[in-house]
């Protein structure tokens, strides 16, 4: 096949790249962006996010798509309820309005940002084999269809297992020693009524011994579960998930003596599924590579612990637009700008995140996070 050249490049179609991708676009810049997915509805985007002011908000005004945004908010979302294995309630508080971290489903914010592009931004179904230096910061890509572009700013929005990555670093993420199960519980409100219950309108945790639950209300009336708990990495690979009882069996048995309306959260579940959660090291970053740089996930993968992830990866790829737009005709100096900002402001998150890891997941998890609830800033 020939080979195909594009001004800017983003590898990932994630909330960074394409945030990239709508201010480039804003500002007149135009750029490709090549996703390994078929299409864009070839899986579901599930989940909630809590929206920051301080970063993710900010990107979505530099998109100029703040507003509607503001449309896809889930009313309630941001009550929030701690509880103990015993099911006692430590500490619940209500959605007044007033927070400055709204909820919204991850997927109808995705397709915010897609539905702001050129029909011709995507190329779906492009997964990178490899890609590099051409030299004067080009940069070649190929892709496992065997077609190849050339490119003279590569941006690497690929996530955690990044293609793009190793042209500038050679640091690769490791597990936390956190591990996740992922449940659903569809039509909570009718089929699952203590669960319902039990987690509230918000966002919900349940802490004890090391180990616990956090979920969500979603806005199509599920709740999405993530059950955590320290393991060794190859936990998860001793249990068989295309067997749901028995996989709903190992993982309950990490849970014995908890309160059933919690363990309910995962013998309920229609659905069961298992996450190694990796992070790279707080603190990541490189030398300046000509022509290629990084962002969200691809730049600073951390643990979910500080709820930065997908706020960093749309103020990484807003803050990334708007230097190549300050610096016409100057990749360089753009990305320089660029990345003298993002290495501290990563490194803050990161650490925080691991912080937050040790925290809850420690000996006294839950009693440190009702003390950090009650002390901390009220927009938690």
């Amino acid at each position: 096949m020939n080979t195909r050249h594009f001004p800017v490049a983003i590898i990932g179609g994630g909330l960074g790249g394409l945030t990239a991708a709508r201010v480039l676009h804003v500002h007149g810049i135009e750029s490709a962006i090549f996703d390994l997915e078929a299409s864009a509805a070839a899986r579901t985007q599930g989940g909630m996010l809590d929206i920051h002011e301080e970063n993710g908000q900010k990107a979505l005004h530099a998109a100029g798509l703040h507003d509607d945004f503001l449309k896809l908010v889930h009313e309630g979302g941001q009550a929030m309820r701690l509880l103990g294995p015993d099911g006692t309630v430590h500490m619940s508080q209500e959605d007044d309005g007033t927070g400055g971290r709204p909820e919204v489903d991850r997927g109808d914010l995705r397709d915010l940002l897609l539905n702001s592009l050129p029909a011709d931004t995507i190329h779906w179904g492009r997964k990178v084999t490899g890609a590099r230096p051409l030299g004067d910061g080009r940069h070649e890509v190929t892709f496992t269809d065997g077609s190849v572009i050339t490119t003279d700013l590569l941006i690497g929005a690929d996530g955690a297992w990044s293609r793009v990555r190793p042209l500038v670093s050679d640091a690769k993420p490791v597990y936390t020693g956190v591990s996740f199960v992922e449940t659903d519980l569809f039509e909570a409100e009718t089929r699952h009524p203590r669960s319902t219950a039990v987690v509230g309108g918000g966002f919900f945790i349940a802490l004890g011994h090391e180990r616990g639950f956090l979920a969500h209300r979603e806005t199509d009336g599920s709740l999405h579960v993530y059950t955590a708990l320290k393991a060794d990495e190859d936990w998860l690979d001793t249990i068989d998930f295309t067997d749901h009882a028995a996989a709903k069996a190992a993982v309950l048995a990490r849970f014995e003596g908890w309160d059933e309306s919690l363990r309910g959260l995962v013998s309920d579940a229609e659905t069961i599924t298992p996450r190694h959660v990796h992070a790279l090291p707080v603190g990541h970053r490189w030398d300046r590579v000509p022509g290629v740089t990084l962002l969200g996930d691809a730049a600073h993968l951390m643990s979910p612990f500080a709820g930065e992830g997908a706020n960093l990866a749309m103020f990484d790829g807003a803050e990334l637009a708007l230097a190549v737009a300050a610096h016409p005709g100057d990749s360089e100096a753009a990305l320089a700008a660029y990345e003298k900002a993002l290495f501290p402001r990563s490194e803050a998150s990161a650490a925080e995140s691991a912080a937050n890891l040790d925290m809850m997941f420690g000996k006294r998890g839950l009693e440190q996070m009702v003390e950090f609830f009650a002390t901390g800033p009220a927009a938690q």
